[in-house]
């Protein structure tokens, strides 16, 4: 009778080594530190385990092991928050797995771990079990994998994992539709103690106070986590990261003075919901903490966005014969600013997978908390309003047929040149088509059937009637005065006479009217095939006070025939030009040396301006934190002029961001790219 059987060697270790150097450049992390061990899942990453001396040497086949690995406050294996694995002879790269290999040197062995690429992201332990005896071998952080082709987030083009899992700056757009700004902005999310906060953040929302093991659990579908962050963005409904303002703003930071999202995040860690923000915030952080988590993510502008208070699939706008607004709820923001995220879905189809929509920005509730999405792409430009999460909302803001109307309705469309950073290069791209389908194609309208939207398509071209257009002229920069015209064309073949009006007001980039800083009015006579104009005169002295940091003025043109109740209405929102900041460095960018940097503003305004700031910041320009530098004020048509010592600290590309700030010229932004040798 023969037996055959395996000995245990207990192995006794004096310590582990992280590997953390080797591993952080295999898995991407680099940019977090070095500091502790950051892996993505799905991906193998290796462990050094040093042995005392006098150790039982490790030996391929005779010597076992078991690997813990155990995350959130209640690990079970039932939840996949703990997993047990015992050596094998090579890694499975489906599930949690591991191999050893015993070391040249006889007193080391390399383990290489393989992670489940749908594992729950989140602070992982690392025990070693031998037979009972358990060793602690230290703790790692799991991250989303975009490099893993079995990870849900996974993205094939390496120039866009580049773009949309690691860089840290970006561009953000706003303006109107006729006049798209980029505004940069600082993501920043592998600063220091960044990725703490965003796990902090999934920590704190209640879905993680109310079931703490389903919460983890539920972690390692990024849906879920894109949901969750949807609504831990804003403080609405729990401590959320920012509060948001659209009115008179007399405490706390106004949202346009915000450059990057390092320094919200760490205030909200210190002291809690941070006032102030607006869309194009809430979104900038949202795509900073998708970044940091491993979702590669985007932000996304759309101009002229609907918002459709009573999910009735029409935006309801009614005016009085004066071109006064009527109407409460519905409404048209001039830009509207949300994220895509990247990722597949399972729960809806794979026809689905790719960009999904999420909008951070309080404004309806979904399923009784302040969030939005994700919404694929797909289903939006398909309009299947089905389809989880938020899609007939987000449809709304891109697809909406808008009415205007006294008794005689008239229809213009929204959702125009809906913007995001190109991939490498700081240049917008159009991103429209992957929303919505052509105006006016056979497929936009069996979208709209598809949504039983009940207003029929705007027919183009020109027909009988009065017809309205606005004309700018050149110069509309802020502190000048200028003209603008509105044109009525009368295309009858009789003489019409009509009430003809002119109005500027201040506006919101969320369509809230301010006060009027212009008008004119003429009763005229077009005869039939001839035009009359109106021209109105803008002047500083009276749009300066009651124009918004936006610097968004819109300009309503109106007839109105009392016989015929016959009405008519041309608008247009126009963004006034902003003065350039001139930034240049004085000397070559070295690692640890320091490097003024110059930075010049003319004051266009006919007036001084007071309490003047630049603030700049820079991922390794600024030792992590806005730099400002103050001073009193700055005659009219002069330049304002100042200067800021940087502090590089590493070798390749950055940006310098810069924002000015003063009492009467607001958040005027720019920024120069920074190559730091070493």
């Amino acid at each position: 009778i023969s037996f055959s059987f395996i000995l245990n060697y207990i192995l006794d270790i004096e310590r582990c080594d992280l590997n953390i150097k080797s591993n952080s450049s295999s898995h991407h992390t680099e940019l977090f530190g070095e500091e502790r061990l950051l892996v993505r899942r799905g991906e193998p990453f290796i462990i050094i385990l040093h042995l005392k001396h006098g150790s039982e040497e490790f030996k391929q086949g005779e010597t076992s092991f078991t690997l813990i690995v155990e995350t959130g406050p209640l690990p079970r294996k039932e939840s996949d928050t703990k997993v047990s694995f015992s050596l094998g002879e090579s890694i499975v790269d489906t599930e949690w797995s591991a191999s050893a290999l015993n070391e040249s040197s006889g007193n080391t062995v390399s383990v290489t771990i393989n992670s489940s690429p749908n594992s729950p992201i989140g602070l992982y332990s690392l025990t070693l079990d031998q037979e009972g005896q358990k060793t602690n071998l230290g703790n790692f952080i799991l991250l989303f994998n975009a490099w893993c082709p079995r990870d849900a987030v996974y993205m094939q083009s390496e120039t866009k994992r580049q773009e949309y899992v690691l860089s840290q700056h970006g561009q953000i757009y706003k303006g109107t539709h006729k006049r798209i700004k980029g505004m940069p902005w600082n993501f920043g999310q592998f600063g220091e103690g960044i990725l703490d906060i965003c796990l902090k953040m999934l920590d704190e929302n209640p879905k993680f106070v109310f079931d703490a093991d389903k919460d983890c659990s539920a972690r390692r579908n990024p849906v879920y986590v894109t949901r969750v962050l949807s609504a831990m963005i804003n403080s609405n409904d729990d401590r959320g990261v920012l509060v948001g303002k659209w009115g008179e703003i007399s405490d706390g930071v106004h949202p346009g003075e915000w450059i990057g999202s390092g320094d919200i995040l760490r205030q909200w860690a210190e002291r809690g919901p941070v006032r102030y923000g607006q869309c194009w915030v809430f979104a900038s952080l949202a795509c900073t903490v998708s970044r940091s988590l491993g979702i590669p993510c985007r932000v996304v502008t759309n101009f002229g966005s609907a918002h459709d208070s009573d999910a009735n699939l029409l935006i309801e706008n009614l005016y009085d014969e004066d071109g006064e607004s009527l109407s409460n709820g519905d409404s048209i923001w001039n830009f509207h600013v949300w994220v895509d995220s990247w990722m597949a879905r399972p729960d809806l189809g794979s026809k689905y997978d790719g960009w999904q929509a999420s909008d951070p920005t309080p404004q309806e509730r979904s399923d009784g908390v302040f969030c939005c999405g994700p919404a694929s792409l797909r289903s939006i430009k398909e309009g299947e309003l089905t389809k989880k999460y938020d899609a007939p909302f987000i449809f709304a803001e891109v697809s909406f047929t808008v009415g205007f109307k006294i008794k005689i309705g008239s229809t213009k469309s929204v959702g125009r040149f809906i913007s995001t950073k190109a991939v490498g290069s700081d240049k917008r791209r159009d991103i429209t088509h992957k929303y919505k389908y052509a105006e006016g194609s056979a497929e936009e309208r069996q979208v709209y059937e598809k949504a039983q939207h009940h207003n029929k398509l705007q027919q183009r071209g020109e027909e009988p009637g009065l017809h309205l257009k606005i004309k700018l002229s050149d110069g509309m920069i802020m502190g000048s005065d200028f003209e603008v015209y509105a044109v009525l064309t009368n295309n009858h073949m009789e003489t019409k006479t009509c009430n003809f009006l002119f109005i500027a007001k201040a506006v919101s980039y969320n369509g809230k009217l301010g006060d009027t800083c212009g008008f004119i009015s003429d009763r005229v006579e077009v005869p039939s095939g001839e035009e009359r104009r109106l021209s109105l005169k803008l002047e500083y002295d009276s749009y300066g006070s009651v124009i918004t940091s936006d610097r968004l003025i819109l300009l309503s043109a109106i007839t109105v025939d009392k016989q015929t109740i016959d009405y008519h209405k041309a608008e247009k929102t126009i963004v006034l030009d902003e003065p350039d900041i001139e930034i240049k460095l004085v000397g070559e960018a070295l690692v640890n040396q320091p490097v003024t940097a110059e930075m010049t503003l003319l004051n266009p305004l006919p007036e001084p301006l007071h309490n003047c700031s630049f603030t700049v910041e820079g991922v390794d320009l600024t030792n992590g934190k806005p730099i400002t530098v103050k001073y009193v004020r700055s005659i009219p048509k002069q330049e304002a002029k100042t200067s800021v010592e940087l502090s590089p600290t590493s070798s390749g590309s950055s940006v310098l961001l810069v924002n000015f700030d003063s009492d009467n010229l607001r958040n005027i932004k720019s920024f120069i790219n920074v190559v730091v040798m070493a």
